[in-house]
């Protein structure tokens, strides 16, 4: 009789909740009270405002996030596809770039643009005061005010952080396997000039960043495009017949929340790939610049994670989550190393002193994973806000992916249309995409565009959003 009381109670309330998330007055991101408040609020037990949550959330109307609390999910009628996957490609083609690039980016900086472009978290959701104490406390206590060059290496304290932190993901690493970098970027380009010569083959994700067909370009590299699962990463069946076919000698892939489609390959599936390529002597470079902008309960670990030959060249950045303007990145080169550092040598000597030293200060006080607490929540509540805006004002016909961390989403529109030409008809209302087009070497992905989170939710950012899904069903 207590117990039919008590599921009694928890469904009523329950019901209410669902009514309220039905009604939209509670909205996609919307924290839910704490278990403790809907008890005394409700007159309830804890067990019994517990089993509302758990009954909700599987449901899949609200989601529990770890040390934050419970949040309003999808509604039952959200229910747009996952955006599908590029044709394989048949040949090794050289990169071509076109003026796209240009045009999305020329405006970056305007502050009268509401930019969906910029792969980055705001500028607000950084700790600006704190990384400034940390500056501070470099110039204030360093012998030479750092205006001298630092290790070729990069800075001890710097690397000797970086490997602690790297027990996230299940490494085991020390300052010595590491070289800091300018950058994730000029650590990828390092990397892939360590393994490659002129004429070689590397394969890609696709879609994937256009800075890397970039680097690509400027090393006269080809590329093969290898078909990407918006939601499992690669396809590895696709990945192992292409390899004998067309000569591929390198692979460069980002297996956690990849930019723009936010795949993340299961962890059985990257260890799948790592032991595939060790049996072929291929050197994977890991791109895994967004693996700590997770929203789960755990990091998804690394393909470096499953290296045993050191084959796997990993790289990473502090850019996409901590200070972009501050150009400090990594590699984790394995057995080639020397030829990375030697690399380095050859091309900056050493990475900017105050920098390196102003991160490492700032990670060994412990504040770098209590922002990253904040920044995970951050980003996933504004996902879910913008998705539930993409809901409300865009066509019933698109595509859109639900990515479980990173801060890019990746719309597919009808095939009819041309997300350039969206872009620059958006641009005529101060509206910034990325099209889809930009993310393949050859063109591919005319009807996608890339449509970043990173901004905190407003309303001009409402208003962006709507303009964007008029411009959408209007053409």
């Amino acid at each position: 009789m207590e117990t039919s009381t008590r599921e009694h109670i928890y469904q009523e309330v329950a019901d209410r909740i669902e009514q309220l998330i039905e009604k939209q007055s509670l909205k996609v991101g919307d924290k839910l009270l704490s278990v403790r408040s809907l008890s005394k609020e409700q007159g309830i037990s804890l067990s019994t405002a517990f089993q509302a949550y758990y009954h909700l959330e599987s449901k899949g109307l609200v989601e529990a996030r770890p040390q934050s609390g419970y949040y309003v999910k999808f509604s039952p009628k959200h229910n747009f596809a996952i955006p599908t996957s590029c044709a394989p490609t048949d040949e090794a083609l050289p990169v071509t770039l076109d003026e796209m690039i240009t045009s999305v980016y020329n405006d970056l900086r305007s502050t009268k643009l509401t930019s969906f472009s910029l792969g980055a978290p705001d500028s607000s959701l950084l700790p600006a005061a704190k990384l400034k104490k940390s500056v501070l406390h470099c110039l204030n206590h360093s012998p030479d005010h750092c205006l001298g060059y630092e290790h070729i290496q990069g800075n001890e304290h710097l690397r000797k952080q970086i490997a602690r932190f790297s027990f996230n993901w299940g490494g085991t690493l020390s300052e010595q396997d590491i070289i800091v970098t300018a950058g994730c970027m000029e650590a990828l380009s390092f990397c892939l000039q360590a393994v490659t010569k002129p004429g070689d083959t590397v394969a890609i994700e696709s879609p994937t960043f256009y800075g890397i067909f970039r680097v690509m370009q400027s090393l006269g590299l080809n590329v093969v495009e290898v078909p990407t699962d918006p939601i499992t990463g690669i396809d590895l069946n696709y990945l192992e017949k292409a390899i004998p076919k067309l000569n591929i000698k390198v692979c460069l892939f980002v297996p956690n929340f990849n930019n723009p489609i936010g795949s993340c390959m299961p962890d059985e599936k990257k260890k799948e790939l790592v032991k595939m390529l060790a049996k072929k002597e291929i050197p994977l470079i890991e791109d895994d610049i967004y693996g700590e902008l997770y929203f789960g309960k755990t990091r998804p670990k690394t393909c470096k994670f499953f290296d045993e030959k050191g084959l796997v060249l990993h790289c990473g950045s502090f850019s996409k989550s901590l200070a972009p303007g501050y150009r400090i990145g990594w590699a984790v080169p394995g057995r080639f190393k020397e030829k990375v550092l030697s690399l380095k040598r050859m091309n900056n000597v050493a990475t900017n002193t105050l920098a390196q030293s102003a991160i490492a200060h700032f990670l060994q006080n412990g504040r770098y994973e209590l922002h990253l607490r904040h920044l995970r929540t951050a980003l996933h509540t504004q996902c879910l806000r913008y998705l539930q805006a993409i809901f409300e004002y865009f066509p019933d016909d698109i595509r859109i992916t639900r990515p479980q961390g990173g801060f890019v989403l990746w719309v597919e529109m009808n095939k009819k249309l041309d997300g350039f030409k969206l872009h620059k008809r958006a641009l005529h209302h101060q509206i910034g995409i990325a099209p889809g087009q930009i993310f393949s070497s050859q063109g591919q992905f005319h009807h996608y565009f890339r449509l970043s989170y990173g901004a905190p939710w407003s309303e001009k950012i409402d208003k962006g959003l709507k303009t964007l899904g008029e411009l959408v069903k209007r053409y």
